[in-house]
């Protein structure tokens, strides 16, 4: 092998598909020298890729709402066949088929060993935890590629039981590497159980995904929330109630419509640091779903935040959001007894047994989500319509794997 294929940042809202090196089995020279550890990585494993999504992550960093550097490269939801491993890796083969947790964790440290594996200790020398293909987040090498590295292969692999299986469920089983844990996080760190009323704020994937979510974990009510019409239908395609934020009724009229009171028991924000205030023409107001969704949640309530903030924003509307210092009214979540759960969805806690459920037909995330195959050629193309508000999901095919 002699090169690579990989979706690179040009600027804000562009992006292109570059030639690289074929990766090599060694760690990126910002973890190795910034921790002090071994360039060489014989505990890691390269995957040809099968699939690789566009999140609304990468999105952000398109979008210039990052200090993301051109040249950047994407791409941290990973599915792949293992193609090639280290001498130290014992549990993977060549011709397993994996899914891939977008957080990287060397399964050795203190934050591993709790099950954080979002805040690895070990894997970036700027802060705890790592990405592949995003800002700040340790050096690596995106995967929105035709092969990839993956370090610490035996404690971030999840291989799939059966080829066939897999290839044949691989618009589902690609959600694993983020969405469907992070939405499934959400839902569940909001305390969603056996006939919860809920709510979910963003019809983006993430939203549909954790209203999915919400629904696997025993929901009798599921209101998403958005101004995008389209998909506001996608996650009425699946059983979702729905209130358009665009119109100037409130937020808590809407909700009484629906359950005959204006509040529920759990809600979800899955929009983050991008949120636009209600109404038609409402600008850019970043705190306003974190004070809805304290607004209309029940007194005692969870409140799950797998929507992404960030501590640098320099297209934010005010100095105070660049540095991710949001008008929150932490007062009110304090007078309603709120808890909070903010911060990376660790996948691993919840990967194998959503696998499960797909693998036995018990959730159907691919079509909540609206899977859309796209070429890797086809990628800058995905990341516009996405931009625009495609109600899809863009799952790219680099190798022609999907059926």
């Amino acid at each position: 092998m002699t090169g690579n294929r990989v979706v690179v940042y040009k600027g804000a809202g562009k992006v292109a598909v570059e030639s690289i090196d074929y990766p090599k089995l060694e760690l990126p020279e910002d973890v190795s020298s910034g921790l002090k550890l071994k360039k060489k990585a014989p505990h890691a494993a390269i995957l040809k890729l099968v699939t690789t999504n566009i999140c609304g992550s990468d999105q952000h960093m398109v979008r210039g709402r990052t200090t993301a550097p051109i040249g950047q490269s994407l791409g941290h939801e990973i599915t792949g066949e293992v193609i090639e491993t280290g001498d130290d890796v014992l549990f993977v083969n060549k011709g397993d088929i994996c899914s891939v947790p977008f957080n990287i964790a060397c399964g050795r440290c203190r934050m591993c060993n709790e099950g954080k594996t979002g805040i690895c200790l070990n894997v970036n020398p700027a802060r705890a935890g790592a990405a592949y293909g995003y800002v700040d987040m340790g050096g690596w090498i995106g995967g929105q590629a035709e092969y990839v590295m993956i370090p610490y292969a035996d404690f971030n692999l999840l291989r799939f039981p059966d080829r066939d299986q897999a290839l044949e469920k691989i618009l589902d089983l690609t959600m694993l590497s983020d969405i469907f844990p992070t939405g499934y996080h959400g839902a569940y760190t909001a305390g969603v159980t056996t006939g919860s009323t809920v709510y979910v704020a963003g019809a983006g994937p993430v939203g549909l995904a954790a209203a999915h979510a919400a629904q696997v974990l025993g929901a009798s009510v599921v209101i998403v929330g958005d101004m995008n019409a389209d998909r506001l239908k996608q996650a009425q395609s699946f059983g979702c109630e729905t209130i358009d934020l665009s119109t100037d009724a409130s937020i808590e009229d809407q909700i009484e419509q629906i359950v005959g009171e204006p509040e529920v028991d759990a809600a979800v924000d899955a929009v983050g640091f991008e949120a636009r205030g209600h109404g038609s023409g409402a600008g850019e107001a970043p705190a306003t779903v974190l004070n809805d969704i304290m607004s209309i949640s029940r007194a005692g309530a969870s409140l799950g935040i797998p929507g992404l903030y960030v501590t640098g924003d320099p297209g934010a509307v005010d100095d105070n959001a660049k540095v991710g210092q949001l008008g929150v009214r932490l007062g009110l979540g304090w007078a309603k007894s709120h808890s909070f759960t903010t911060g990376q969805c660790p996948v691993k806690k919840y990967n194998r047994q959503l696998m499960n459920l797909i693998l036995n037909d018990k959730a159907q995330i691919a079509k909540a989500v609206n899977a859309t195959k796209i070429s890797l050629d086809d990628a800058p193309q995905g990341y516009a319509d996405f931009d625009k508000g495609a109600a899809k999901k863009y799952v790219i095919d680099p190798h022609g794997m999907v059926a």
